[in-house]
């Protein structure tokens, strides 16, 4: 069984968050007083908890990107991608392709759909081109069975 995850995303994706977090919390800190109008009221706890609040959820979004994998082996191929998945037998898969300039790799189904494997990203450069190797040669193996 192949599996795979995009690489250069999490290195970026996790420090991104954890700054998001840390920036969101330093801002909840200068939540107090007056909110600057006439007639406007204050800052309370409760905003600066929602401040906080709104760093974690922006930070959960962003380690989203980290969600991509692509799990293969002899019968099917299970694609989990930012938003979606799909779990298709290697019968309705004409062409494993990665295209120049495609930001990640793809599926050609028999049908003449595309599905998209966000797990393997051009900016992971020999370790997607390794991956798709792979995946082709499991969808060979399987098709020619």
């Amino acid at each position: 069984m192949e599996t795979y995850r995009p690489r250069k995303i999490r290195w970026i994706a996790g420090p991104a968050a954890g700054g998001v977090v840390v920036l969101f919390t330093a801002i909840s800190f200068g939540l107090h007083g007056s909110a600057g109008f006439d007639n406007s009221g204050q800052f309370e706890r409760g905003d600066q908890t929602a401040m906080i609040g709104l760093g974690i959820l922006i930070g959960l979004g962003i380690l989203a990107f980290c969600r991509p994998r692509v799990t293969a082996d002899a019968d099917h191929i299970k694609i989990r991608n930012v938003v979606g998945g799909y779990d298709l037998p290697w019968s309705v898969v004409r062409a494993v392709r990665f295209d120049r300039n495609s930001p990640w790799a793809q599926l050609e189904l028999h049908d003449d759909e595309q599905v998209s494997i966000h797990a393997l990203q051009a900016a992971d450069k020999d370790y997607a081109v390794e991956g798709v190797r792979a995946l082709r040669a499991l969808h060979s193996a399987s098709v020619n069975a």
